[in-house]
Order: C-alpha cells, then sequence, then structure tokens
C-alpha cells in the first residue's frame, strides 16, 4: 500500500517469543504461543495494546510448529498446513525453516544451535516478512534479532532495538551469509570483535556481535529499566561487557536510549485470582490475606497464625544475582528476633541454594517457620495472596516483576536500592502517605536485615494505618504496573521516532 494511502504508520514487532496473540490478528492466533521467559509477555502485551488501540501492527515469529500444534485439538493438527496459509488480511508472519519446525522449546542448550536458529529466524524476516510487510518502523527484541536493524538503517527504516537480557552470541560474516542473508549489503552497520576496514577484510575472521549490532544500528533503543540503563552507563556492573556499555552509552548520551518498565502478566490481580484461597482488593483485603495465609500455613505444615509477619522470596536461589547468600547470613537472626511473632519465611523457587537453606532449618529446627519449596504457580500466587512482604535482595535487577506483583497483593517489597528496584520501589513514610515498601542502600546483610526491620516496624503499626497504607499502596500498584501503562510508553516512543502520531 502506497504511503499516502495509510491511514496509520505499520508497525512490525520481530520477536522470538510471545505468550499470547489477539484472536482477530490471524488465523488461529490463538494457538501461537511460545515462550521461555519475560520478552514472551512483554511482546503478548505489546503487540495486543497496540492492536486493540488500533494501530497497524505486525508480528514476526519463528514457526514453531510443533509447539503451536501441541495446543491445538487432536482433530485440528491435521488442518495445520491449511491454517498456515495466510489470509490476506493477517497481521501475523511465521518465518519458515526447518531449523525450528520440531523444536519442543525457543532456545536449544547448545549455542552453536541457538546462532542457526537466530539466522534463520533472521533470514526470514529480512527476506521475506519485512519485503512483504512494508513496514514503516520495526521494533527488534533481543539478540536474537541483532542483525536486522542493520539491515533496516541501510534500508531507511525506522528501527527500536530492545535489550531484554545482555546474552549475546557471535559469528563471522561468512557464515551469515552461508545462512542465505545477504549481509554484504549492510555489513557496515555491523558490530565487530575487532576494528572492520573493509568487507573483506571482515568476512572470515571476523566476529559479528548479534547484540551489540543491534544496539550499534538501531535508530533508538531501550533496556526494561531507566535506572539499570543509567547503571550500565556509569560502568557499575563488571558483567556488561565493555562493547555493550560503550555502545549503549553512545545512544544514551546522543539521547537515542531510554528504558522502559516490564508489568506483570495480568493474571496477577487478587481481585480475579482463582488461584487463592479467597480473592480479594484494595478495599477488603484484610480478610482476604487472612484466609490465604492460613490456607498458606495449613499446606506447608507452618504454624497457623494469621497475625504471624510472612516473608515471601519469589526469586530463583541465585547467589550471583539474587542476593539470597544476605538471607541466608541473617535468618537466625531473623526468626529469633520476632519468635514470639511467629515470624515465617516461604521459598517458591529453586536454585542451588536450597539446600543451604534446607541445612539452616535443620540445624535450628526451625521446619515450622521457614518452608522451601520448587518453583509451583499456584503456589507462587498463594503466597504472594498471603504474604505480608517480598523479599528481593538483588545485586542488580534489569526489571524485576515479584516487586510490582506483590505490591498489587498487599505484600510489600523488601529490595536492594538498584536498577528496575529503584524505579518501582519507594520506601514507605506513613506520614507522609507515601511509599510502597522497603529499600536499602548497603549490599550486605547488615542492610537487608535494617530494611526488614523498617518492614516489622510497619507491621507494628495500628491496623488502621496498616489498612489505610495496604489499600493506597494496591490501589496505585494496580494504575501503575499494567501492561496498559508500559504500552502508552512504546506508542509514545515510536511517535517520537516516526514524529507523527501512531494513530489516527
Amino acid at each position: 500500500m502506497a504511503e499516502a494511502q495509510r491511514k496509520n504508520p505499520r508497525i512490525l514487532v520481530v520477536t522470538p517469543e510471545v505468550t499470547y496473540l489477539p484472536d482477530r490478528m490471524g488465523s488461529f492466533s490463538h494457538y501461537l504461543t511460545a515462550k521461555a521467559g519475560g520478552l514472551a509477555d512483554v511482546s503478548a502485551a505489546l503487540i495486543s495494546a497496540l492492536f486493540e488501540e488500533g494501530a497497524d501492527v505486525h508480528v514476526a515469529l519463528p514457526n514453531y510448529r510443533a509447539i503451536f500444534q501441541d495446543r491445538l485439538a487432536p482433530l485440528l493438527r491435521k488442518e495445520w498446513r491449511r491454517i498456515e496459509r495466510k489470509m490476506p488480511d493477517d497481521r501475523i508472519h511465521l518465518a519458515e525453516d526447518r531449523a525450528f519446525f520440531y523444536l519442543n522449546r525457543v532456545y536449544s542448550g547448545s549455542g552453536n544451535e541457538n546462532t542457526k536458529l537466530s539466522l534463520a529466524f533472521q533470514r526470514e524476516v529480512i527476506n521475506n516478512i519485512v519485503p512483504r510487510v512494508q513496514p514503516d518502523l520495526i521494533h527488534c527484541n533481543d539478540w536474537m534479532t541483532g542483525l536486522i536493524p542493520a539491515m533496516a538503517r541501510e534500508a531507511g527504516i525506522p528501527c527500536l532495538f530492545t535489550v531484554h537480557n545482555i546474552h549475546t552470541v557471535k559469528s563471522t560474516l561468512a557464515h551469515i551469509e552461508d545462512r542465505g542473508i545477504d549481509a554484504a549489503y549492510f555489513w557496515q552497520n555491523l558490530f565487530y570483535e575487532n576494528m572492520a576496514y573493509s568487507y573483506e577484510s571482515v568476512r572470515d575472521n571476523n566476529p559479528v556481535d548479534f547484540l551489540v549490532s543491534g544496539v550499534f544500528a538501531a535508530h533508538f533503543v531501550n533496556t526494561v529499566s531507566p535506572t539499570f540503563l543509567r547503571e550500565i552507563v556509569e560502568g557499575r556492573h563488571s558483567f556488561v561487557e565493555e562493547p555493550l556499555r560503550r555502545e549503549l552509552s553512545n545512544k544514551w548520551y546522543a539521547g537515542c536510549a531510554t528504558g522502559i518498565l516490564n508489568a506483570p502478566d495480568p493474571s496477577f490481580n487478587p481481585v480475579r485470582d482463582n488461584i487463592l484461597a479467597a480473592r480479594y482488593g484494595p478495599d477488603d483485603h484484610l480478610e482476604g490475606k487472612r484466609r490465604n495465609k492460613r490456607e498458606l500455613q495449613r499446606r506447608l505444615g507452618l504454624i497457623e497464625d494469621d497475625q504471624a509477619p510472612i516473608f515471601f522470596w519469589p526469586s530463583r536461589l541465585d547467589p550471583v544475582q539474587k542476593g539470597c547468600q544476605l538471607l541466608a547470613d541473617i535468618l537466625y537472626s531473623v526468626i529469633s528476633t520476632w519468635w514470639h511473632q511467629n515470624l515465617q519465611v516461604v521459598f517458591v523457587a529453586n536454585g542451588d541454594y536450597q539446600g543451604h537453606f534446607r541445612n539452616i532449618v535443620g540445624f535450628h529446627g526451625f521446619h515450622r517457620r521457614v518452608a522451601i519449596c520448587d518453583f509451583d504457580v499456584n503456589l507462587e500466587h498463594l503466597a504472594y495472596g498471603a504474604s505480608d512482604f517480598v523479599l528481593m535482595p538483588s545485586l542488580f535487577e534489569p526489571c524485576g516483576l515479584p516487586q510490582m506483583i506483590g505490591a498489587i497483593y498487599g505484600a510489600l517489597p523488601v529490595v536492594h536500592d538498584t536498577g528496575g528496584l529503584h524505579d518501582t520501589v519507594v520506601h514507605l513514610d506513613v506520614e507522609n502517605d507515601r511509599g510502597n515498601g522497603f529499600l536499602f542502600e548497603n549490599y550486605d546483610a547488615t542492610g537487608l536485615f535494617w530494611a526488614i526491620e523498617q518492614a516489622m516496624h510497619f507491621f507494628n503499626r495500628s491496623p488502621e494505618e496498616k489498612h489505610a497504607q495496604l489499600t493506597r499502596i494496591m490501589k496505585e500498584a494496580l494504575a501503575t504496573f499494567n501492561h496498559a501503562v508500559t504500552a502508552r510508553k512504546y506508542i509514545e516512543l515510536y511517535e517520537k521516532m516516526l514524529e507523527r502520531p501512531l494513530i489516527k
């Protein structure tokens, strides 16, 4: 369609994974679900919000044929080839390649296989989907799409590149071209391991960094937390490799980088959460949380006391990022300090540190006060509904969702002041009626214990004060931490890049 004839600018969202798509976007769109992590949820929320607002949005997704067919009823599976034939008005464009036809998960355990998957996906997007869709703007996500911004820049198509994770892969131009991508067309827009002087000098032995290429070539870049982006630019995280830090810094100082927070899945809402023992909202949370607390305690064999404070650990037990070793250092002190109040800690998380906590519990006989459980979706929802506080003492946090979910459920976050936690948690100030959790600045066990003390000071306030604050916090969280807010920020960014409204 000619540019002048279009009502709205056309957006092509390129993502390797998505949780759900609106039914009206195309044939059997609700069966096209492939998820490995949070990127799938963010992609689904953005695409759905854009579509519902009337935007001309299209989606490029690998054709995970085996994954998609598993979601079809048996009678429909034999119709899959017919389903795949696009109707003229379909907005979902499946990249076709045998590389992902028979996968049972989005990513492989092999780095070489993931590179192959990425190149197959990007080849189809570059060679077939972009020419067919003719987008006015391309939105790429993570390293799996990192070469597409280079093509977009050469073609003069504005491109947004979103960094969800800092994982990357590398490959030579020769290998990229052998997979069917005409990299010679845009080689100058890629980022190489070493300085690139000419196409011939780089083709065979100067690897291309997929993630950094996406940042380098895109017209605009965003991370999933404003503060985490600033921390990278300031060099506060040693695990971020220098090329990525440098290119993000270049975009930052050029005014072409920002942070847009993710939002929790809409299923996390105590008003309509059927997993809970009792549903509740901001105004009637007191009775709802009491009933959920009793159910959680009964199910986990904890002391059944609806006046006992419960601290919930929802993140994987990873001592590199999540700070579980800080809690291990003070767990005895925390339990013993508030022994008379039956303080309880509930873990619903996998990780090697589970054994460490089990040893502490066994040594001190804390079995009725500390529960350590493998991750389970139903137990996770119930724990949010039952808990008073959520523990997230992360060393770094690109975004984080549990602190947002906790506030929605009236379980106040206790967090280290970093990254996305800084962006979403304000230290509670009851007297001035502001804040939604408890932050500590010094990353050590003493800092975490201080924050837990602050949480307990709040817990021991009068019921009237607590009820008023939790009602306010839950209402604010529901209004702030949702996909509509996130999608609106992306729409504003699209409009800034296009220099015109997205929807007329």
